[in-house]
């Protein structure tokens, strides 16, 4: 997932609930945000436009939250394995045991493994 200097992923415009977490990278934003802007370290995910891919390929169910604005040198970045995202807030953990298959598939063809909390 490395991603092209200069891009940075919107903070989320709302707290609480209404929050999601991009299952494979663990960005967090808005439904609104996904839906208008997609997940920047997942660009093949292609959820920008498309509610059903968004409810598929991101969970409400996470734990925890970090901002991170330098991944590069950021010790957090380092340590949740994200040095080759954009800055934004990320999840400290996702909880999804299963992806519906196509995204699965998805994740495959891109050379992408998921982590599955246990």
């Amino acid at each position: 997932m490395q991603q092209d200097a200069g891009i940075v992923a919107s903070a989320p415009t709302e707290w609480g609930k209404g929050l999601r977490c991009c299952v494979p990278c663990q960005l967090v934003k808005t439904f609104e945000q996904f839906y208008e802007q997609g997940c920047e370290n997942c660009p093949y995910l292609a959820m920008d436009g498309d509610r059903e891919r968004i409810y598929d390929a991101t969970t409400t169910d996470f734990h925890g939250l970090t901002s991170v604005v330098d991944p590069q040198s950021s010790w957090v970045s380092k340590w949740l394995h994200h040095k080759n995202h954009v800055p934004g807030c990320y999840a400290l953990s996702v909880d999804v045991q299963q992806l519906p298959q196509h995204i699965e598939d998805i994740l495959s063809d891109n050379g992408v493994k998921w982590k599955r909390e246990q």
